[in-house]
């Protein structure tokens, strides 16, 4: 019979894509002249159970719509299409798995739409419109005068140069039985605040940086006290300072789903005065973990034995880090972090997160609580719960790891140009609108590989890549060392030091230009987002825009060798803007000519253009 109804979300649903609490949705659906359709049934539920069944109203021949009711609570929300025929035959529509098409499913088979419902909120201006830096800080910088790392660890080992390759000294069972450290602290970030600056950060991101055995502090042993290899408080507190006179806030990295075995609180290893819980069933600490044979048996992360997991719902626990007025959140805040960001904010109990989000607005309503999550957050099902960070009472950000995957599956020809639009239209389509202008958009951090490495060391590759996260909706967050030329594979090749005295001087001049040019757009700040079809595999377009009409072009081509392109653009005349010389200075202009653009790409390359009308003269 082939396809009877013609159904595209992205067009043929208003609003488009999540809904505010009390609103409710209208649909538009067109048929085939020929599909003997008797009624078409529109049904809406939550998870599996079934909430309405509306019957649409036929408008006209070859068209029905429908109209719901406002959704009065947050949730994630499904739905899909039934169709009778007049002899009886029913059909089943759901989404397609490319696009917002409509196609036919058999009825145990449905791949529903889904529809995001959320409680308004805003994510603070300063973020929105930041640029993040994370550093690793230990490998960022040493700014001691000897260049010796402050208060090395027992049972470790000091890197001989600065440029060593990180390694790790592990056991027979593969467990590190010696951290390896090279010396960077807090007095090194403060010493580069100016590069940072230059550079054209305003948010740096730090990596754990409480006190713990390892080099990455993901161990968390006391919650309480800066690592002494990184400083002490009144060191941080001058990092605050220092950093707020430049424009620049610091988020910290907030670890409590678990802690380290080595810390005050389970002191597997007698490190700390404390009674832990390993220690002693009467520890203060002993409610906070999961024992299934006192004391060798344990709940830990991902089976981890240094990695006890935490009852995070325990009473006792909360208190420690979010609720009593001496907190671990309400301590570090008040001295001036402007944020967290959530390791592995899957295994946090929902309940957890929307306590310490309401706690942290409470003592800063501009902070904000970003989270580490590696698929679609709005949909994202863990531990058999759909969670439910973006519905307005939890994060206001997330990891955007959806992000780098599609510009790297792009870039490296394993997706066309149209692919990765229907990759970016499926997370705009599912996330809230501050939550699409508040994403992570990361190409690199410490837990993937290098973009660099990623992307076959093609400096030209990395530079499409970098251009299409600087001219996205979205928060760009470059990883320490990603703007210097770093190379390196997993952990813990991907957390080599910074090559200070020995960077890709290029390419941090390309970083500096590329933020510089986005700061200076308002569409590239504040904007929203416009997919176009370039009739081209190998061409991403998109158009960002303002409410005012102020508009902007970009366009990458990733093949080694020039590309022409044609395509109809509202508007007259495209400007194209240097990044070298600023947005004042146009290199080219270009005509319309018959209803449509003549465009040329070098190879490899990427053009950034001002949309006008003559008439704007």
């Amino acid at each position: 019979m082939g396809k009877i109804i013609n159904y595209n979300s992205w067009e043929n649903k208003a609003p488009f894509g999540a809904l505010k609490i009390n609103q409710g949705m209208k649909i538009s659906i067109n048929v085939n002249e020929e599909s003997n359709i008797s009624n078409i049934a529109w049904v809406i539920f939550r998870e599996d159970v079934e909430l309405s069944r509306i019957n649409l109203v036929k408008e006209s021949e070859n068209c029905y719509n429908g109209e719901c009711s406002p959704f009065e609570e947050a949730g994630i929300y499904f739905y899909y299409f039934e169709i009778e025929l007049n002899n009886n035959q029913k059909l089943f529509y759901g989404k397609s798995r490319e696009d917002g098409q409509a196609c036919e499913y058999s009825y145990y088979d449905i791949n529903k739409y889904q529809v995001t419902v959320y409680e308004e909120y805003e994510v603070p201006a300063w973020y929105k419109e930041g640029i993040v830096y994370q550093i690793f800080v230990d490998r960022f910088n040493n700014g001691n005068k000897t260049k010796k790392p402050s208060n090395p660890k027992e049972n470790s080992f000091i890197y001989g140069t600065w440029r060593d390759t990180p390694m790790y000294i592990k056991n027979k069972e593969g467990e590190v039985i010696r951290w390896d450290f090279h010396g960077g602290n807090l007095k090194g970030i403060i010493d580069k605040l100016t590069y940072l600056k230059k550079l054209g950060v305003s948010i740096i991101y730090l990596s754990p940086i409480f006190e713990s055995s390892s080099n990455h502090k993901y161990d968390t042993g006391n919650y309480e006290n800066i690592d002494p290899m990184f400083g002490d408080e009144e060191i941080f507190e001058d990092l605050i300072k220092k950093a707020e006179k430049k424009g620049i806030n610091i988020v910290l990295d907030g670890v409590f789903s678990h802690t380290g075995a080595d810390s005050k609180y389970f002191n597997k290893y007698g490190t700390y005065d404390e009674v832990g819980a390993f220690q002693s069933q009467e520890s203060k600490y002993n409610s906070w973990y999961n024992f299934k044979n006192f004391p060798l048996e344990y709940k830990c992360w991902w089976g981890v034995k240094t990695l006890p997991n935490v009852n995070e719902l325990d009473p006792g626990y909360i208190d420690y880090i979010i609720k009593s007025k001496d907190s671990i959140i309400r301590k570090w805040t008040s001295k001036g972090a402007k944020g967290w960001r959530l390791d592995v904010a899957d295994e946090l109990p929902t309940n957890f997160i929307k306590l310490l989000k309401e706690e942290l607005k409470d003592i800063d309503n501009e902070a904000i609580l970003a989270g580490e999550v590696w698929e679609d957050a709005s949909n994202k099902v863990s531990y058999d719960e759909r969670r439910s960070y973006l519905l307005g009472n939890q994060l206001d950000s997330v990891m955007g790891y959806p992000f780098r995957s599609n510009v790297i599956s792009f870039l490296k020809g394993e997706i066309t140009s149209k692919d990765l639009r229907n990759k970016f239209m499926g997370i705009k389509e599912n996330y809230p609108k501050e939550a699409f202008k508040s994403n992570l958009n990361l190409i690199g951090s410490h837990d993937v590989t290098r973009i660099k490495t990623e992307l076959n060391e093609d400096n030209d590759m990395v530079k499409l890549a970098v251009s299409i996260q600087m001219t996205f909706e979205g928060v760009p967050y470059i990883y320490y060392g990603d703007e210097a030329g770093l190379i390196g594979k997993k952990d813990p090749d991907n957390r080599r030091t910074y090559p200070w005295n020995n960077e890709d001087e290029d390419m941090i001049e390309f970083y500096k230009n590329i933020i510089s040019t986005r700061k200076k757009l308002k569409p590239l700040v504040h904007g929203g987002t416009k997919f176009i079809d370039t009739k081209n595999d190998d061409v991403f377009g998109f158009i960002r825009f303002t409410e005012d009409n102020e508009r902007i072009l970009v366009l990458v081509n990733r093949k080694d060798y020039i590309q022409d392109i044609n395509i109809n653009l509202d508007g007259d005349i495209l400007e194209e803007i240097d990044i070298n010389y600023g947005v004042k200075k146009y290199v080219e202009s270009i005509f319309k000519e018959d209803d449509n653009f003549n465009i040329e790409l070098n190879k490899k390359s990427f053009r950034i253009f001002n949309m006008r009308k003559i008439m704007e003269n």
